[in-house]
C-alpha cells in the first residue's frame, strides 16, 4: 500500500474515520497531520461506537502505531481524556506517540477563542471555541509552545511570559476580561504534563525508518478541502491546511512518498459552521436527510450541532477532489439515500445569469445557485450489499453518474456505518 493519504472532499464529516480505520488493519502506522480536537471521526466497529478527536483512527488495532504530527494541535488535557475514555470502554493500550514538534493548545487559546466569538455576535464564522484559530495564530507569530517545552520549567515560564505580554493587552483592552500570570498557565497544565511524557517522542525518526523499511503509512487528514484556508470558502475555514498535499510538512513525510490519496465523499451534502453552501435544503426535505443520515443523524461529532444539509453538490466536490489531487474516491453512505424516489445533484451553479461547472470563490459563491439533475432513486435496503453488481441499477447509475462526472474513480462505497459495511470496486 505504501504511503496513502485520506482526506475530505467537502465541508468536513465525510465518512473519513470509517475509512482510516477499515484500511488500517492493512498498515502499520496511521499519523495525524493537521487540526486538533475541534472536530471528529466516528468509527463504529465490533468493539462499539467512537467518537475520536485528536486520537487517530488506527487506535483500534494494537498493531498499529498511531501518531501525532508536528502539524497537529496538541491539546494535551483533551488528549488524556480521550485515550482514558477508550481504555474505559475495553480497547486495548493502542501504540501512540506525539510529536515533540507538534506545538500545545494552551487554555489562553480556548479563551480569546471564546471572547472573540462572542465580540463577532453575528458576525461569527461558527467556530468549535477550541482555540485552534489563537492556536495556529500563535505558531506563525512564533510565540507557540512545543510539546518539547513543557518538559523544561524555565524556558516553559519565560516563552508563556513573552507571549502574554501582547495577549494581555487585548485581554484588558478589547475583551475587559482580567489577565493572566504564566504562573496561572501552567498551574492549569501540570496535572496533565506528566502523564503526556510516555507519549511523547520524535516522530520524524520513526517516520523515516518506516519509510526505510517500506512500511505501510496511512497520512490522516481532518474536515474536507472546502474548510481549507486556501483553497476553501475562505474565512469560514479552519486555520490548518486540510490538503494531502500539507500531508509532507504535518507528518514530515516527502513529497514524493505519497503514492495514492483517497478523497472521501459523502453521497449528499452536510456541513457544521457558517459559511456559503449552495445546495443547502431550509424545507422538510433538510429536516429528513438529516434525521436518515449517518448513523444516528446528521449532527456533529465534536459540538453535537445539527449539521446543514443539502443535495451532492458536482461543483464542490469536483473541485475538492482536484485540490486534493485525488487517485481515487471513497464514496460514503449511500444507503441513506434508500428512502427516495428521485435523488436531484446539482451539476452546476448558476451566477450573473451564467451556468457554471466551476466552483467560484466565496464573494460569488455566496450568489451562486444550484442547478439540478433529477435521477432516479432505487427504494430499497443496501446495507447489505457487499458487491457492486448486486447493488439495484438506481444505485449502480447513481455512483457512475458521480464517478463519470468528476473523472476520478470511486473505488469504495459504504453502504453501512459499520466498518464492513463497505463495497471495493
Amino acid at each position: 500500500m505504501g504511503v496513502t493519504a485520506i482526506v475530505g472532499a467537502n465541508w468536513g464529516d465525510e465518512g473519513k474515520g470509517k475509512m482510516i480505520d477499515s484500511l488500517a488493519s492493512h498498515s502499520d502506522l496511521v499519523i495525524r497531520f493537521q487540526g486538533g480536537n475541534n472536530a471528529g471521526h466516528t468509527v463504529i466497529n465490533d468493539q462499539g461506537r467512537f467518537a475520536l478527536h485528536l486520537l487517530p483512527s488506527g487506535v483500534f488495532y494494537p498493531n498499529v502505531l498511531n501518531l501525532l504530527g508536528p502539524g497537529v494541535a496538541v491539546n494535551i488535557k483533551a488528549f488524556l481524556e480521550e485515550y482514558q475514555t477508550l481504555i474505559r470502554q475495553g480497547i486495548t493500550k493502542p501504540q501512540l506517540g506525539i510529536s515533540n514538534r507538534a506545538q500545545v493548545v494552551l487554555p489562553y487559546h480556548k479563551l480569546f477563542d471564546e471572547l472573540e466569538e462572542q465580540r463577532l455576535a453575528d458576525r461569527q464564522f461558527g467556530s468549535t471555541k477550541s482555540g485552534i484559530a489563537p492556536f495556529y495564530s500563535d505558531k506563525y507569530l512564533k510565540i507557540g509552545i512545543q510539546v518539547a517545552d513543557l518538559f523544561d520549567r524555565e524556558s516553559l515560564t519565560e516563552k508563556i511570559g513573552r507571549a502574554l505580554e501582547q495577549k494581555n493587552i487585548l485581554l484588558a483592552n478589547l475583551y475587559q476580561h482580567a489577565t493572566l500570570t504564566a504562573k496561572d498557565i501552567i498551574a492549569e497544565l501540570d496535572p496533565y504534563i506528566a502523564q503526556i511524557e510516555p507519549f511523547v517522542c520524535d516522530t520524524n525518526q520513526l517516520v523515516q525508518q518506516a519509510l526505510r523499511a517500506k512500511k505501510d503509512i496511512i497520512l490522516e487528514g481532518q474536515l474536507g478541502a472546502l474548510r481549507d484556508p486556501d483553497h476553501g470558502i475562505y474565512p469560514f475555514t479552519t486555520s490548518s491546511s486540510t490538503l494531502a498535499g500539507f500531508a509532507t510538512v504535518g507528518a514530515g513525510i516527502p513529497p514524493h512518498a505519497i503514492t495514492r490519496i483517497i478523497a472521501v465523499v459523502k453521497a449528499y451534502s452536510s456541513c457544521v459552521g457558517a459559511g456559503p453552501f449552495v445546495t443547502e435544503l431550509f424545507d422538510k426535505a433538510g429536516d429528513e436527510l438529516r434525521s436518515r443520515g449517518g448513523d444516528k443523524g446528521e449532527y456533529g461529532a465534536t459540538t453535537g450541532r445539527p449539521r446543514r444539509m443539502g443535495w451532492f453538490d458536482l461543483v464542490a466536490t469536483r473541485y475538492g477532489c482536484h485540490v486534493q489531487g485525488a487517485t481515487e474516491i471513497a464514496l460514503t453512505l449511500l444507503d441513506v439515500l434508500s428512502y427516495l424516489d428521485e435523488i436531484p445533484v446539482c451539476v452546476q451553479y448558476e451566477l450573473d445569469g451564467n451556468q457554471t461547472d466551476y466552483f467560484p470563490s466565496t464573494t460569488r459563491l455566496n450568489k451562486s445557485k444550484p442547478r439540478y439533475k433529477i435521477l432516479k432513486g432505487w427504494k430499497q435496503d443496501i446495507t447489505q450489499v457487499r458487491e457492486f453488481s448486486q447493488l439495484p441499477q438506481a444505485a449502480q447509475d447513481y455512483v457512475k453518474f458521480i464517478e463519470q462526472e468528476i473523472e476520478i474513480p470511486i473505488r469504495w462505497i459504504s453502504v453501512g456505518p459499520h466498518r464492513d459495511s463497505l463495497i471495493r470496486r
